[in-house]
């Protein structure tokens, strides 16, 4: 009989620390979302409002980049993607038009990268990569940019 209540006590004391360090990991988690910093990471890129307008979607296919060479590499290295811009229907036309000063920007921005660098890159960080830089570039101009974002449709690093 004494050991079947040791048994129970020690069972209902592992559930007894098991929950509060799960409680206290909620916690934890709760107040990190509530911190300054996060809340300014998750809202670094606003978006444009959404309109009861249709989006668009203009491509911008084959860009194709050669990768800066590493140290002790021989061979050459390239990155292709095909870029999607979201638009709206009044933007459209403005975004065909800057068509090949994207490409020349995007090709501007991805050629710093080595093989190494390039190939570690996920699709989500290489469109943030684009839409900061299209952001930066339309700022320093002082153009307004016609479309919301970029997107990747398709990514290959050789």
């Amino acid at each position: 009989m004494n050991s079947k209540l040791k048994m129970m006590i020690g069972v209902v004391a592992i559930l007894l620390v098991g929950g509060g360090a799960a409680g206290g990991a909620m916690w934890w988690m709760k107040s990190q979302e509530a911190a300054p910093g996060a809340q300014s990471t998750a809202k670094a890129a606003p978006k444009k409002e959404k309109s009861g307008e249709p989006v668009k979607y203009v491509t911008l296919d084959k860009v194709i980049v050669m990768l800066k060479r590493g140290p002790n590499e021989a061979t050459t290295h390239y990155l292709s993607t095909d870029l999607v811009l979201a638009t709206d229907a009044k933007g459209e036309k403005p975004t065909k038009e800057h068509l090949p000063l994207l490409r020349a920007i995007a090709v501007r921005s991805l050629s710093g990268y080595t093989l190494a660098q390039a190939s570690t890159m996920t699709v989500e960080q290489v469109a943030a990569l684009l839409n900061k830089t299209f952001d930066a570039n339309y700022a320093s101009e002082e153009r307004e940019k016609p479309f919301g974002e970029v997107m990747i449709g398709k990514l290959i690093v050789e």
